[in-house]
């Protein structure tokens, strides 16, 4: 050990590295990244402003006009005749029904534009009738007769005419009745856009024999906005 002089015999020591500072500047950012994200953040805070301005809106209007559902029904049905002929797939019918509807509302009055009723048999459309159109006012019942009279072609699988032959034995015919409409609203003075709801009443009706009367029992529809 005595003979060492001092001198380092290992691997070479590298240069430190200099470190270069720019005066005058903070964190880097691209302007262009930089404009994107503020452009960002200010259409979501819109939109979210919106959002929670419609929704006071809806709020409000619903807290004023407290809107509950039109009520349909099928109150009445007359049935005279209901003959299937499976020589050439015609049905001959005589169908009247009365029918109310009740609008609840104390602040939305509505215009009927259009009434189509169609008579339904076992998913099929056997007649259909255009009713006439109307407004109806604040708490109003208001009446329809749609009256399906005539013949028309149905095509029936073997299924479906078993259910028809087991129900001419009882007397008793399942049947539907859809009502496709064009409604707008009035709120005060202002009048909504045309809405297409769909009302669609299953029942039982009995076929009235030889004069005979018989009781119906009365249906509430199921309505589809």
């Amino acid at each position: 050990m005595s003979n060492l002089n001092g001198a380092y015999y290992g691997p070479s020591i590298p240069p430190p590295s200099k470190s270069y500072h720019r005066h005058g500047r903070g964190s880097s950012c691209n302007p262009c990244s930089c404009l994107f994200g503020c452009l960002c953040n200010c259409i979501f805070q819109v939109i979210f402003t919106i959002l929670i301005i419609l929704g006071v809106i809806a709020l409000v209007l619903w807290l004023v006009l407290r809107p509950n559902k039109v009520k349909f029904y099928v109150t009445d049905a007359t049935l005279t005749q209901f003959d299937y002929s499976t020589t050439n797939n015609t049905l001959y019918y005589d169908l009247a029904l009365n029918m109310t509807i009740r609008n609840p509302n104390k602040r939305i009055g509505i215009y009927y534009d259009s009434i189509e009723a169609r008579g339904m048999y076992q998913g099929q459309r056997f007649a259909s009738q255009n009713l006439e159109r109307f407004y109806q006012g604040h708490k109003n019942t208001s009446y329809l007769n749609p009256v399906f009279k005539g013949q028309n072609l149905v095509l029936l699988g073997d299924r479906e005419k078993t259910n028809y032959n087991n129900e001419k034995n009882l007397g008793i015919y399942e049947m539907e009745m859809k009502l496709y409409m064009r409604i707008r609203l009035k709120i005060g003075w202002i009048k909504t856009h045309k809405i297409k709801p769909k009302i669609e009443c299953d029942f039982k009706v009995p076929l009235e024999a030889n004069g005979r009367s018989v009781n119906f029992e009365e249906t509430r529809c199921h309505l589809d906005w």
